[in-house]
């Protein structure tokens, strides 16, 4: 299950994926780094650099790690939750007799939940050795120079939070409201997305309808069209023709 939350009360929008254990854990990287994520845009001298507020490599290291640890017997799917600032990961799963999360993050022996799924991703080249998965987190986290991730357990329950850093933060927010010295307002940073991801795919295919739109964004065309009422009133966006034969045409 994967959402985008508001706040902790405020769901705007959620996805499911199904399949076999590995087709889940290339839909699910592809979902994020394509719907869920937002790149930060910065620059170095002339160059444009891009960069998501979680490491590829460790965000895909906690999918195999909530995947291989996972305990079945539960019906709950394992959740993947993100906000503005943070993204959450819960697995339904146990920690070895009298591990604690101390043990966890530190050096220690292989203890997989399911030892035959982990032997299986082993097997396909998927993971490079078992035991090191939450190890390898840390490291790409610190190599990338992210926040360490923060991991809370209680028995049956695994969360792995990874925070996003500060200056993520600052690239993704509005240009108008950093111009005015002012933080973007976190709640408000999805709206921007979806106007953004709006106008990429109208820059891409100008005579796009509300429904391709729709599907295309993985929204309801309710959304699109609220969307789009917004991009109007900024004079970011105007309509050119009647809804059958005409197309859009984005402002400066």
């Amino acid at each position: 299950m994967y959402s985008y939350f508001r706040s902790e009360a405020d769901l705007l929008y959620h996805d499911e994926i199904h399949g076999d254990l590995f087709t889940q854990t290339q839909k699910a990287m592809e979902l994020l780094l394509t719907k869920y994520l937002k790149a930060g845009i910065s620059y170095r001298g002339i160059h444009r650099v891009e960069s998501l507020p979680v490491p590829e490599d460790a965000l895909r290291e906690a999918l195999l790690n909530a995947i291989i640890h996972r305990d079945y017997s539960v019906g709950s799917p394992i959740q993947i939750r993100v906000y503005a600032d943070r993204l959450k990961i819960w697995n339904p799963g146990e920690l070895p007799e009298r591990w604690t999360v101390g043990k966890l993050v530190g050096p220690h022996s292989s203890r997989p939940f399911n030892p035959n799924v982990a032997n299986a991703f082993f097997r396909a080249g998927e993971i490079e050795a078992w035991g090191r998965g939450i190890q390898r987190i840390f490291d790409a986290c610190r190599e990338a120079g992210t926040p360490a991730p923060k991991i809370q357990y209680e028995p049956g329950d695994l969360w792995i939070e990874f925070p996003f850093s500060p200056a993520y933060l600052e690239a993704v927010a509005s240009p108008v409201a950093l111009s005015n010295g002012l933080g973007d307002r976190l709640g408000d940073r999805l709206g921007d997305d979806a106007q953004g991801r709006l106008l990429r795919i109208i820059r891409a295919r100008p005579v796009s309808s509300i429904t391709e739109l729709a599907r295309q964004l993985k929204i309801s065309t309710t959304a699109v069209e609220k969307t789009i009422k917004r991009l109007k009133a900024k004079g970011a966006l105007k309509r050119i023709g009647p809804a059958k034969g005409g197309h859009w045409e984005i402002l400066p």
